[in-house]
């Protein structure tokens, strides 16, 4: 038994393994209740444009609403954020591998478990303090995000470090290699999408421009393309139930995100581009 197993109640491996199934069924499950809710119903979390902005500023943290206290938007997202860093990089120092296909030379989970880590690291270390701007967000939804990263960190962490068990060769399958090749094109196009939009207002300047450049020239939601993007390359090369959720995940979330944006920018701009789609390249 090793650390982690000790703080689940000394579960076997075999019940370990049957929890994150689990887990991962209820994620995918709670994911969909969020996309009826955003897509279905029209239910737009207060945060950032969508911030209610009749709430009085009355307290350190902000005001309140019905999703509870405003919070800053570049606190709500380094703590909701940071548990999908640092529980995989805790199991990655406390767990030890039971399969022996996980020790040793560099292998199919130390890359996807890398992937996984790099983009956190980005979302918790760098991109909150790249933020511009003052819109909030609220205790609502960043309780929910630190729930999603919690269970999403445990999932991915222990999986790819004590459960997942790839053949030696699986790094040079067409899947992996592929799937690699895509999760690092969809980074770039959200690396670079989110300096695009941090860079549309000069100094000093207030409101909401239009976004040109890059994939904005094609969808609205370039920077939710490309996480959407990640994630499928990460699915793909670790085609395991772990993995593909990720993909669901963050389609059923980021996809009603960029629709929304797409109407809202619509709703604002009179010269928006009519040939640009919301959030999938001349399809959606």
């Amino acid at each position: 038994m090793d650390a982690i197993s000790g703080l689940l109640g000394g579960l076997s491996p075999a019940e370990e393994q049957e929890l994150i199934i689990k887990l991962c069924r209820f994620q995918m499950t709670l994911f969909v209740v969020f996309f009826i809710i955003l897509r279905v119903i029209g239910i737009r979390a207060p945060y950032g444009r969508y911030a209610r902005k009749d709430v009085p500023q009355t307290t350190p943290l902000g005001g309140s609403s019905l999703f509870g206290f405003s919070i800053n938007m570049k606190l709500g997202w380094i703590v909701q954020a940071t548990p999908s860093l640092v529980v995989p990089l805790a199991c990655a120092v406390l767990v030890k591998p039971i399969h022996s296909q996980i020790q040793g030379r560099l292998n199919a989970n130390q890359i996807l478990l890398g992937c996984f880590v790099l983009h956190y690291i980005q979302r918790t270390v760098f991109y909150p303090f790249l933020i511009r701007g003052t819109s909030p967000t609220t205790l609502g939804n960043v309780s929910l995000a630190i729930m999603a990263c919690v269970v999403n960190g445990y999932v991915q962490g222990r999986y790819l470090t004590r459960f997942g068990n790839y053949p030696n060769d699986w790094i040079t399958s067409w899947n992996f290699v592929l799937g690699i090749i895509i999760f690092f094109v969809g980074f770039a196009i959200n690396l670079h999408s989110d300096h695009i939009l941090r860079n549309l207002r000069k100094p000093g300047e207030t409101g909401y421009k239009i976004p040109r450049g890059g994939l904005f020239e094609y969808v609205s939601g370039a920077n939710f393309f490309g996480e959407v993007v990640e994630w499928i390359g990460f699915g793909l090369a670790g085609w395991s139930l772990p993995s593909l959720v990720l993909p669901i995940m963050s389609a059923l979330n980021l996809i009603p995100r960029a629709l929304h944006h797409h109407q809202n920018y619509h709703e604002k701009f009179d010269d928006y581009p009519k040939n640009r789609k919301a959030v999938i390249p001349f399809l959606l």
